[in-house]
């Protein structure tokens, strides 16, 4: 079974991640693990209030097939939490792993971004970390960016950040893509 794990920071932003987690647990019925810095509860921006499965440091890299980051308000606000060591041991089990959003800065915060191709809300965004070395990669476009194990989106692409994600774990078949077509159909 395909598991995932979510990361979730207070102030997420839950629209980023919806259409992911509905379709990866109604139609395809994925294990979905959701994790906070410290196992606490949080809310999303929308107030949707979460309790995690566990905290951070209790997820076992090789026990999942991707790690999913939504952006939110905590990096606006100056207390998100460090993803460092969360990215850099998802990274080194040869996990996926995807941001969309502020979360895409912060993977750029981390380095992983300085080999691949990607994305985000802006270049500008990006270069506020000083681990960030990838400007030259950077593709400035709407649609999420998938590229050696590395997904990210601009907050605004919710939907081609879940395709690339499915494509990613070898879940994007026929009956899925037919699912979708309608999420996208107001972009045609």
């Amino acid at each position: 079974m395909t598991r995932i794990a979510i990361a979730l920071a207070e102030d997420y932003a839950d629209w980023e991640i919806a259409l992911l987690t509905a379709v990866a647990r109604s139609f395809l019925d994925l294990d979905i693990v959701y994790a906070s810095p410290q196992g606490e509860p949080v809310t999303s921006m929308g107030g949707v209030k979460v309790t995690p499965d566990c905290a951070y440091a209790a997820l076992d890299t090789k026990a999942f097939d991707a790690l999913i980051i939504p952006g939110g308000m905590s990096w606006e606000k100056g207390n998100a939490p460090d993803l460092s060591g969360l990215v850099d041991g998802f990274r080194a089990s040869n996990t996926l792993i995807a941001g969309i959003c502020a979360a895409a800065s912060a993977l750029a915060g981390t380095g992983v971004l300085n080999d691949v191709s990607h994305t985000g809300n802006g270049l500008a965004a990006h270069k506020v970390y000083a681990a960030y070395l990838g400007d030259a990669l950077y593709m400035h476009q709407p649609q999420a960016v998938s590229d050696g194990g590395i997904i990210t989106a601009a907050g605004t692409s919710p939907f081609t950040f879940t395709v690339e994600i499915l494509k990613a774990l070898d879940l994007w078949t026929p009956e899925i893509q037919a699912e979708m077509q309608g999420f996208a159909a107001e972009h045609s």
